[in-house]
């Protein structure tokens, strides 16, 4: 049985019409050309509340947290897309990490992270394209046992960067975020193949 690399796909924009959606509905074509099964989520269908210890305290892990943390702990790859506020993470990326770094009872610490594979990318108007907020989305995910690919792609002068059809205008730029799905597949299979060949042998 040949091994294929899960990968969980998502912005960290909930905007209608977010340029960073569309970017990493990219990304997410090119792991799927390069074998990999992807499940491109959007974060508007898991609404989380604000990160507070007292409500997790008291009611536990919201239902749409469990649900998300299953996602990712079926994956072994992410591809993310993070805008940039303000020169850096954009609230609901964060507050999703957040809540997903918190265990269930009985769960390791930062089990979903662990041994975690990620390709960055950012779209923004401005003439950066979101790399100061890509600094800090490297730094944190670095720190919780995230492996970061060192290719990223940042897309400036979003409004004008898509056709209509969702593609990038700049074909060497398309071609880059869909190598950066490509590249995410691509290692995936040379980190944990030959691992699952040998636990089905």
């Amino acid at each position: 049985m040949s091994y294929v690399p899960r990968i969980l796909a998502f912005a960290g924009s909930a905007r209608t019409g977010s340029f960073n959606r569309k970017l990493v509905g990219i990304a997410a074509r090119g792991a799927e050309e390069a074998g990999a099964e992807v499940d491109l989520v959007d974060l508007r269908d898991y609404p989380m509340p604000l990160y507070d210890g007292d409500l997790e305290e008291r009611d536990g892990l919201p239902e749409n947290a469990v649900r998300f943390k299953a996602l990712m702990m079926a994956s072994q790859g992410l591809l993310i897309a993070a805008p940039e506020y303000n020169s850096s993470i954009t609230p609901l990326l964060k507050n999703t990490i957040d809540w997903a770094s918190r265990p269930a009872p009985g769960e390791e610490r930062l089990a979903v992270f662990r041994n975690k594979t990620a390709a960055l990318m950012s779209a923004s108007p401005g003439s950066l394209g979101g790399l100061r907020g890509l600094v800090h989305v490297r730094s944190i995910l670095s720190n919780i046992h995230v492996m970061i690919l060192p290719d990223q792609v940042a897309v400036p002068g979003a409004h004008g960067a898509f056709a209509e059809d969702g593609r990038l205008k700049d074909e060497k730029r398309q071609a880059a975020v869909e190598g950066l799905g490509r590249n995410l597949a691509e290692t995936l299979g040379r980190l944990h193949g030959a691992a699952a060949l040998n636990r089905n042998a």
